[in-house]
């Protein structure tokens, strides 16, 4: 086994562990481009996961100016120490990916270390834009940057719906940290506010504020959608999202209770529905 592939199979094990949607989206990829897609899918689970390693927000602050750092050139040792650095720099450079969105990337996930509550919707859309979008957006450019340029509308508004189903995904496990994800712009239109939220003591108001929220995420979908089909090429950039509709249409028919049972659909669910994506680029 080469040293590449022996590399590649490492980075595919530690994103199975670390994110089983994009894993399956990687090996549903072009082999050519799947060790640069695992390096940024292995990225974004690295900035998604800092709070649950830390015991309070200053470390997590840490960690993220680490991979700041490392994008902006500054000096922290051997890159190739860390596999997933070492992966990252060299899809940047194999595939020429601009490295601001990245840089972005880490600094939207601040947000994640404290508890202060997402304002408004409009504040959520950015944020899905610098992460979730982002994502999808740069997978495109490694995917086929010539297609990937004419989607960026597409990209950004596949985010914003994957951003809320993913929301929803972790509403039981925001709930228990304190973390409110769902605006205030929501909450209040629905009568709470944070702490109402998060103790969900008038469950009829939650669960409309919990529908709302879901159906916002609806809403970009339908918009992704009337950007037209997705091109063959960049059909696996979207493939992550493909259980989104699934989820919020969930979210919208349990309400207030998506905060104690999981509205994530089955292994073999999720599997079927990246098939149907990536065969009919239906999403």
């Amino acid at each position: 086994m080469t040293d590449h592939a022996e590399t590649e199979r490492l980075l595919l094990a530690e994103l199975r562990e670390a994110d089983r949607d994009r894993y399956l989206a990687a090996l549903l990829s072009p082999a050519d481009k799947r060790q640069a897609l695992v390096a940024l899918y292995l990225f974004n689970a690295e900035l998604a996961r800092v709070r649950e390693r830390v015991s309070e927000p200053l470390p997590g602050e840490v960690r993220l100016q680490y991979w700041r750092d490392l994008l902006e050139g500054a000096d922290h040792g051997s890159t190739a120490a860390n596999p997933t650095a070492a992966a990252l720099i060299e899809a940047i450079e194999t595939h020429h990916l601009p490295r601001d969105p990245l840089v972005r990337m880490s600094e939207a996930r601040i947000f994640d270390l404290y508890d202060d509550p997402m304002g408004t919707t409009s504040e959520f859309e950015g944020y899905a834009g610098e992460t979730a979008s982002a994502l999808i957006q740069l997978a495109s450019l490694v995917l086929d940057p010539k297609a990937a340029a004419a989607s960026a509308a597409a990209a950004g508004h596949a985010g914003v719906a994957q951003a809320v189903a993913g929301s929803i995904l972790l509403l039981p496990r925001h709930r228990a940290a304190g973390q409110v994800f769902v605006p205030t712009e929501i909450l209040g239109a629905t009568g709470l506010d944070r702490e109402s939220f998060l103790i969900a003591s008038d469950r009829e108001r939650v669960g409309n504020a919990v529908r709302a929220f879901a159906a916002f995420g609806r809403s970009h979908l339908e918009k992704f959608r009337a950007e037209g089909p997705v091109a063959k090429t960049l059909a696996p950039a979207y493939l992550p999202m493909s259980a989104s509709e699934n989820i919020l249409v969930k979210a919208e028919a349990l309400g207030e209770n998506a905060l104690e049972h999981s509205v994530r659909p089955s292994q073999w669910k999720r599997q079927l529905a990246m098939m149907r994506s990536l065969l009919f680029r239906k999403f």
